[in-house]
């Protein structure tokens, strides 16, 4: 799956051209290599993303191409969370 689309649907980021405009700045790491929007996202990938002096790591658990709200917090599991 698309980072971009696995980033909306996971709800990690709210909207998929923002995940891509991220992305592409070069803010978000797949296994501790700088990722484009168009990356493949597979099972056990390491994301780090950073949100302004936020950093955010999670491991992806699952790829769901539709995860409703109350499901899409089971796609990724937090690893570390610094301000």
């Amino acid at each position: 799956m698309r980072l971009d689309k696995y980033l909306k649907v996971s709800r990690l980021i709210k909207r998929r051209t923002v995940a891509k405009q991220i992305a592409d700045q070069g803010r978000i790491l797949i296994n501790q290599k700088i990722a484009k929007s168009s990356s493949s996202v597979v099972v056990g990938d390491q994301l780090t993303l950073k949100f302004g002096n936020r950093l955010v790591t999670v491991k992806v658990v699952s790829l769901n191409e539709n995860a409703k709200k109350n499901e899409a917090n089971e796609l990724y599991q937090i690893i570390e969370e610094k301000s």
